[in-house]
């Protein structure tokens, strides 16, 4: 009966973590993307700029309010603040979410792959 007890907390305890383990698993394959895709033109320290803005803290800013960084009138108006479904949406299509922004990039095409690079941009604060 002992056995069955200490069993069954242990299959809860697993259970329970899993999502946290799924998350910095994510995390961590979203920046190997980010580091294969996106670093040659953004930073992850805070203020700095590169080709494009700094990405530390991101998520849950408001598009185009990164200082330092000149944005495209495009990005500006798009009055959007960055959520998974936004950055989601974004990094899918950058052209296609704000027509006329500068971003010069396709996209990442795979749903997985920018759910990871977005977990990895949430540990960036």
């Amino acid at each position: 009966m002992r056995i069955g007890v200490i069993s069954a907390f242990a299959v809860a305890v697993q259970a329970g973590a899993s999502p946290a383990l799924a998350q910095d698993d994510g995390a961590k394959a979203g920046e190997a993307s980010f580091k294969r895709q996106c670093i040659g033109c953004h930073a992850v320290e805070a203020g700095k700029n590169k080709v494009g803005p700094s990405v530390f803290g991101v998520v849950g800013r408001k598009a185009a309010t990164a200082e330092g960084f000149s944005y495209s009138t495009a990005l500006k108006d798009k009055g959007v603040t960055w959520t998974d479904d936004t950055l989601d949406k974004y990094l899918n299509d950058p052209k296609g979410f704000a027509p006329g922004n500068k971003m010069a990039f396709a996209g990442v095409k795979k749903a997985d792959e920018r759910k990871q690079i977005i977990a990895y941009l949430k540990t960036l604060h």
